[in-house]
């Protein structure tokens, strides 16, 4: 007859990261997309902006201009031309969009690369519409596919940013509610 040991102690809960590290670990990954978008954005509205004039076109492949050709517009409202009367706003909103990115992006679950990712864009492409607000008065919009507002880089970001962030925030609500589905249907304690 053999006697088993039961004295082992139990496994150390896993520590959960604090704040800090959690920040620390994400921070790299969002401010380096956002530093491309930013860069990407600020390179195209400032070629934009040397080599065409206010209205003109310029089309990348004749055979396309229907529907993809660059054409330079001023924009003062929100993405795609939206609420220009709300010029002042958008600023106001673009501040705290940084802002909030910044400071509570740790509450989202940053371990999954793709909201870094979605941070990263939402964050490159607010500062960029952001920057050309404070400094030139208005928006630079030149990307014209035809049957479409015409957008920045900054707005692609900011759209694949929130498209990006629904989809997995969503995806990460049904994985809850299926987990607790599961627990109801099936005791964890069978008796």
């Amino acid at each position: 007859m053999t006697v088993e040991n039961n004295n082992q102690s139990p496994a150390p809960a896993k520590k959960q990261p604090s704040a800090f590290n959690k920040w620390w670990r994400a921070m790299p990954t969002i401010l380096g997309i956002a530093a491309v978008v930013l860069g990407l954005d600020t390179l195209t509205k400032l070629l934009v902006v040397t080599n065409l004039n206010l209205g003109d076109t310029w089309t990348v492949i004749p055979g396309l201009e229907p529907i993809f050709k660059f054409t330079f517009i001023t924009n003062t409202g929100a993405a795609f031309g939206m609420f220009s009367q709300f010029g002042g706003l958008f600023t106001i909103i673009g501040v705290l969009v940084i802002g909030a990115i910044i400071t509570l992006h740790h509450h989202l679950p940053t371990e999954i690369f793709w909201i870094r990712l979605s941070l990263g864009l939402l964050l490159g492409g607010a500062m960029g519409n952001f920057i050309d607000r404070i400094s030139r008065g208005y928006v630079v919009d030149f990307i014209d596919i035809g049957f479409w507002p015409i957008f920045n880089i900054a707005d692609l970001a900011i759209v694949c940013g929130v498209a990006i962030l629904s989809y997995h925030l969503w995806d990460e609500e049904e994985e809850t509610q299926a987990k607790a589905t599961v627990n109801e249907v099936t005791p964890l304690n069978p008796a």
